[in-house]
């Protein structure tokens, strides 16, 4: 694996550009190459960019061609079509794979020798068929899968709970849309069950506040969509800090979305913890799922195998 500091982001929309603004702050990227299929587009966001380098530290902004991301560490898909209200991850699907077999068309003559990592959704069908048309090894190309999933789901927990963020360990975990589920079982603030902490709160129906923690955090991207037309920011978060794992070789354990390889789930990209470091998506950590946990996780993944073998997209 190539390790330069050298990030690109290709799409430069709303959420591509606010990546970069993102990692142009991040004191360990040290390159950062802009592509868009309008140039100028790539042009003005990588000059507006760079005139806030003075206030952060030295980074090289820049538009540049597929030719400049052969020594990328990590290279960053955000291209694609603003979803409208009401509108699925999966209604973008069709125009999102053909967007993608277009940049992946030029990203395979440069052969790229760092990370790929999808960010467009439906992000797990598009992570799946980077790896299948890239022929790259499966730690190399990942998803930003339920990252942000989490965050939000641990945002609305410290809300209900009124604790501590940084307290709150949880996970949203499968598809990245609408058959994620949240891991009650993995999850703990300071290192105690958050079922037991929300009884000892007076929840009385656990199970009814479960459910409406989970609305409130499927609901609040779609929320935002609604109100402002993207998401934009916490996405941009979420992949300055799957990128700074993978340059600084942290080790962090991230829901990402990778191919699996467990019975019952394989073939399929979806999001389990797993370590993050400069090999990329390096090893999934293997999870103690609740009985309902497992039939869920199963659940999404024939989901998501359904639609990759509509698709032709089978390993």
């Amino acid at each position: 694996m190539i390790h330069s500091g050298k990030v690109a982001v290709i799409g430069c929309g709303a959420v591509g550009s606010s990546i970069a603004f993102a990692l142009m702050q991040n004191p360990y990227v040290h390159e950062l190459v802009l592509l868009d299929y309008k140039q100028e587009k790539a042009e003005g966001e990588a000059l507006d960019i760079l005139h806030g380098v003075p206030f952060a530290r030295p980074t090289d902004v820049y538009a540049g061609k597929y030719e400049d991301l052969k020594d990328a560490e990590v290279i960053v898909i955000s291209a694609g079509v603003g979803p409208k209200p009401g509108q699925t991850r999966f209604d973008q699907m069709k125009i999102h794979l053909s967007i993608l077999q277009s940049i992946l068309d030029q990203l395979n003559q440069v052969e790229p020798e760092g990370c790929i990592l999808l960010v467009s959704n439906p992000v797990d069908i598009l992570t799946a068929k980077t790896l299948k048309v890239t022929g790259l090894p499966k730690n190399r190309v990942f998803g930003s899968g339920t990252l942000l999933d989490s965050a939000r789901f641990k945002t609305i927990l410290a809300s209900h709970l009124h604790a501590n963020i940084d307290d709150i360990h949880g996970y949203i975990l499968g598809e990245h849309g609408e058959s994620a589920f949240p891991a009650w079982s993995l999850t703990n603030v300071g290192g105690i069950p958050v079922q037991a902490l929300l009884k000892a709160s007076g929840v009385e129906n656990l199970e009814k506040e479960e459910k409406q923690i989970l609305s409130e955090v499927v609901s609040s991207g779609y929320d935002i969509v609604k109100k402002k037309g993207m998401t934009c920011y916490g996405i941009a978060m979420s992949v300055n800090h799957i990128v700074e794992s993978v340059l600084t070789d942290s080790k962090a354990i991230l829901p990402i979305s990778v191919l699996q390889e467990e019975e019952g789930i394989e073939g399929v990209a979806l999001s389990l913890p797993t370590v993050v470091g400069k090999g990329g998506a390096e090893k999934v950590l293997p999870v103690s799922l609740s009985a309902t946990e497992k039939e869920e996780l199963l659940a999404s993944a024939k989901k998501l195998r359904e639609v990759l073998t509509s698709l032709d997209i089978v390993f």
